[in-house]
């Protein structure tokens, strides 16, 4: 923005993702006036939402964008069992209770959902798929913030934050320089340090270095690191993250949901040597492909191969980036750069176990065979900080800021400190942004 812009708010939100949209928009509801400062152009805006496509809610019975009920219980449940219990339950509880109503408001914010007669996504009780996709949730809740007059600043990063009894002093990294301003509340919604390539490394070890970024490479934790700072209190395992297989050859960054390999299950993958990970077959749910991110990363060079024949290429269907084609086992290694007499091996003894396993599974028999190169794809870490359930940010001593928030990515190890659950990252993302705007026009009140 212009210099035009006031150097006081009532409500600074840092984060132009659905986090930090939800929480300004919820702000500016409650009267509060607003400044939202998106570290990304324009062009790129909205973080790792623009790739999302659904969202997990509790309901109790059908509407128009999703079936049958999901109740919170269930809700619950399916968290404690893919964490182990490992969750602030008394947060997952209110978060999941709001979930109950971020669809309804959503919809008045201008976010449109698919029908259920209408739709080509997967019949699912449990979660509720955008209508065009992510990029189209942002450009709503960007077109309702701007209405509603909330001052969107981009190419603007947060770098320091000085909370006192009145006001927050903050500074901002513009395109025109640095500068400060006066806030009430703050909301800190800026991810985790899913795209900083240097903390990953030590987070993560050497594996980072061949890690590709599925979401946005602006999600690089500065606000996180503020907060820490701060005093904030640390949640979860700086060296724990949701890993998928997803195809070298897509970009660095930014790839999202579209060279994601689901097709496993129909083939073998074997790593540069010729040797397969894992059976291929043991988990063929739809959330199957995270379990092959930490396998692929703790392959040589983190890179390894998925083949299969012309059968399983007609069952993993169309993929963003055309196969490795073969007429033969060993030109396809010759291809891939794997020893020809390692690759035979592998494929022949699993020709013979399958032969045994038929109709369950399927030889690779079928020539051409086919093959994509595959990294581990980081999704998000499960590492921020503590917050209560008004998504006040916890400090060190038992204490809490009054002034300073945290919504998305930056808390969400609170409820997730481990595993996955489909559609839950964004859920957490709008519901804690909610809660975070409606909490800070309060404290700026």
């Amino acid at each position: 923005m212009t210099d035009l812009t006031p150097t006081r708010f009532d409500v600074l939100v840092a984060g132009g993702a659905a986090a930090g949209l939800c929480a300004a928009i919820a702000a500016r509801l409650a009267g509060a006036s607003v400044r939202l400062v998106e570290a990304a152009p324009e062009a790129l805006r909205g973080g790792n939402t623009r790739h999302a496509r659904n969202f997990r809610i509790a309901h109790a019975g059908p509407a128009p964008y999703v079936p049958d009920s999901y109740r919170p219980e269930e809700f619950l449940a399916d968290l404690l069992r893919v964490t182990g219990g490992d969750t602030d339950e008394p947060l997952a509880r209110t978060l999941i209770r709001a979930s109950a109503g971020i669809a309804p408001w959503l919809l008045a914010a201008g976010v449109r959902l698919q029908a259920l007669d209408r739709g080509v996504l997967p019949y699912s009780r449990r979660t509720a798929f955008l209508l065009g996709g992510g990029k189209a949730m942002v450009n709503a809740l960007y077109a309702t913030a701007e209405a509603l007059g909330v001052v969107v600043s981009y190419d603007t990063t947060l770098v320091d934050l000085r909370p006192d009894d009145g006001d927050c002093a903050v500074v901002l990294d513009t395109a025109a320089g640095r500068e400060s301003m006066l806030s009430r509340a703050v909301v800190v919604a800026t991810g985790g340090h899913q795209a900083d390539l240097a903390q990953l490394r030590v987070d993560l070890g050497p594996a980072a270095d061949r890690l590709v970024v599925r979401g946005s490479q602006y999600c690089t934790g500065h606000g996180l690191d503020l907060l820490l700072g701060l005093g904030a209190e640390p949640v979860g395992d700086r060296a724990s993250a949701h890993l998928v297989a997803v195809d070298a050859r897509g970009p660095r960054f930014d790839g999202g949901i579209v060279t994601r390999m689901t097709g496993i299950p129909h083939g073998i993958v074997v790593d540069r040597t010729g040797r397969r990970l894992a059976d291929e077959r043991a988990d063929t749910r739809r959330t199957h492909y995270a379990q092959w991110g930490p396998r692929i990363a703790a392959c040589p060079d983190q890179l390894a191969y998925l083949i299969v024949d012309q059968d399983g290429l007609r069952r993993v269907g169309p993929t963003a980036l055309a196969p490795v084609t073969a007429p033969s086992v060993a030109e396809l290694a010759r291809r891939l750069e794997i020893d020809p007499a390692s690759l035979d091996a592998t494929v022949r003894t699993f020709n013979a176990e399958a032969a045994e396993r038929e109709p369950a599974v399927r030889p690779l028999a079928a020539l051409p065979l086919a093959a994509w190169p595959l990294l581990p794809g980081l999704t998000f870490t499960h590492f921020g900080v503590a917050v209560d359930t008004g998504m006040r940010v916890r400090l060190r001593g038992g204490r809490r800021s009054e002034r300073v928030f945290a919504a998305g990515t930056t808390m969400a190890a609170n409820v997730l400190r481990h595993g996955y659950l489909a559609g839950l990252g964004l859920t957490l993302a709008a519901v804690s942004g909610r809660i975070a705007g409606e909490e800070a026009a309060r404290a700026a009140a």
